[in-house]
């Protein structure tokens, strides 16, 4: 099935999965995808990920992570620039989520950062989501 934005289409099978409580999810495997999947598992918002296959049969496999409670660890996913909209900030103009407690994710010239990350490296970018 084509998709005419990856990274949303990403968002939302987690979103979903995470409403469904389901302990994983998969989707189709792309770098972006990956390194999207790597700054949530460092920012502590999903336990771990995995790549399962090889070539155009390639999946991402995220496990979701919840508290003891069941309450999902992340409570909302937002796609901020989208194909038919971008929306770019210079490293002054990122936005803070949450007053810091969420994240933003940044696409910039030097990879897919956080906005934490990008204002310490002195860089802006497209803004791609924020989780809170």
């Amino acid at each position: 099935m084509s998709v005419n934005d990856p990274i949303a289409d990403f968002l939302t099978r987690i979103r979903n999965a995470g409403m469904a409580r389901h302990e994983t999810v998969e989707m189709p495997y792309s770098r972006i995808k990956r390194e999207l999947a790597r700054i949530l598992k460092e920012e502590g918002y999903i336990k771990d990920y995995s790549e399962k296959g090889a070539g155009a049969q390639a999946r991402l496999v995220v496990e979701l992570k919840y508290d003891p409670e069941g309450r999902s660890a992340i409570t909302g996913l937002r796609r901020m620039s989208r194909p038919g909209r971008r929306i770019y900030r210079k490293r002054a103009e990122i936005p803070r989520v949450l007053d810091g407690l969420g994240v933003a994710i940044l696409s910039t010239s030097r990879g897919i950062l956080t906005d934490h990350e990008a204002r310490r490296m002195g860089v802006g970018g497209e803004v791609l989501c924020f989780v809170y």
